[in-house]
């Protein structure tokens, strides 16, 4: 057995060339070995979001507080209130954040997976124009 305490893996500012608006984030690797697993806890401020990206294993999204809004690329905005659960399969080109008017928090288990980033959500696209 091996416990992760949040408290040991400290919140950072969000990368502002892959997010747009405020968000930090907590990074706790290694917490599976076969297949690798690595888990974020990420805070976003309203409106705030990942740039497009997508990721070479499946990623979980587990949203643990307000909603988390997020796109598959050619499908429609969707927002996931907390209790809910994302999968995202390998190679969906995807973003998440927050709803306009509130924060999320979610949880992001990466299994075996790495993250390709591309370009930024304009504000038309985050608000589903």
């Amino acid at each position: 057995m091996k416990v992760f305490h949040t408290a040991d893996h400290r919140a950072i500012a969000a990368d502002s060339e892959t997010f747009t608006g405020a968000a930090t984030r907590a990074s706790m690797n290694g917490l599976g070995e076969t297949p690798p697993v690595n888990m974020y806890r990420v805070r976003f401020e309203p409106a705030a979001r990942t740039a497009w990206h997508t990721h070479t294993g499946t990623q979980l999204l587990l949203v643990i507080e307000g909603s988390c809004r997020i796109q598959k690329s050619g499908e429609p905005i969707q927002d996931v209130a907390s209790g809910g659960a994302i999968r995202i399969e390998p190679g969906e080109r995807h973003w998440h954040g927050a709803t306009p008017d509130a924060a999320m928090t979610h949880l992001a288990l990466n299994i075996d997976a790495k993250t390709d980033w591309l370009e930024k959500v304009t504000d038309d696209e985050y608000a589903g124009l």
